[in-house]
């Protein structure tokens, strides 16, 4: 699994830890910045908001959230330590953090890719992603949503809600490294009247159920279960 930017960020904040990057901050230290419309906003502590209706440059913090209000459009949108909140009709390039979660409302769209490490991934209604929804430890639920790239995780669940459309399938990943006990089974579903239209391929056990009227490509390392019912049966 390919993390280059949040790599890049993490390097970044182990930087500042020492203090060999404190010159590099053009935002206030803490609390949020909601200035510079139509520029760049980086900061090394504090959270950075994006106000409704505005167009920003790229967006980046260390340790803080960053929120994309109703209607804005920005860049990259990165931080480390740090939830990323997409209002809905909010426009983006791409949103990145390490620790914390992406949340995305409805008709948001994001050029490129959507990625964390430790958080989880939710897209609302009608909003499209243009390349890759990736985590590591966190689940990835989309609603109606469209996505150019495909879905990828290594111990989180994956819900493709009624009517989303993935073109680039689904990966699970190996875990890598030393757990301790039985690790916990991932569970993908894909609702009705869904379409996974690449590969859906499994590395480690996971629980696969498709709806009935879903569409999917070529299934390797799990068996899918059919439902039909409102919801998919749960595990004991």
């Amino acid at each position: 699994m390919k993390l280059t930017r949040t790599r890049l960020m993490l390097a970044m904040a182990l930087g500042l830890a020492v203090g060999t990057a404190q010159a590099h901050d053009t935002g206030a230290q803490d609390g949020s910045d909601t200035d510079k419309h139509g520029g760049d906003i980086s900061h090394v502590n504090g959270g950075i908001t994006a106000e409704a209706g505005q167009h920003y440059g790229d967006l980046d913090t260390v340790n803080g959230g960053i929120s994309v209000e109703r209607g804005a459009i920005a860049g990259t949108v990165e931080t480390v330590n740090g939830g990323v909140k997409l209002d809905d009709e909010a426009q983006v390039e791409s949103a990145e953090t390490v620790n914390g979660g992406i949340t995305a409302g409805e008709h948001v769209r994001v050029a490129k890719g959507a990625e964390t490490v430790n958080g989880g991934i939710v897209f609302d209604f009608n909003s499209t992603v243009g390349g890759d929804i990736t985590t590591v430890n966190g689940g990835i639920t989309i609603k109606q949503t469209q996505v150019a790239g495909k879905l990828e995780t290594v111990s989180g669940d994956i819900t493709v809600g009624a009517k989303s459309i993935v073109r680039g399938g689904i990966h699970v990943e190996k875990q890598h490294g030393f757990s301790w006990g039985r690790s916990r089974i991932p569970r993908i579903v894909i609702g009705p009247n869904a379409e996974v239209q690449g590969d859906l391929r499994f590395d480690r056990e996971v629980e696969l159920f498709v709806h009935q009227t879903a569409k999917i490509g070529r299934v390797t390392g799990a068996t899918a279960q059919a439902w039909t019912t409102t919801l998919p049966p749960r595990r004991d």
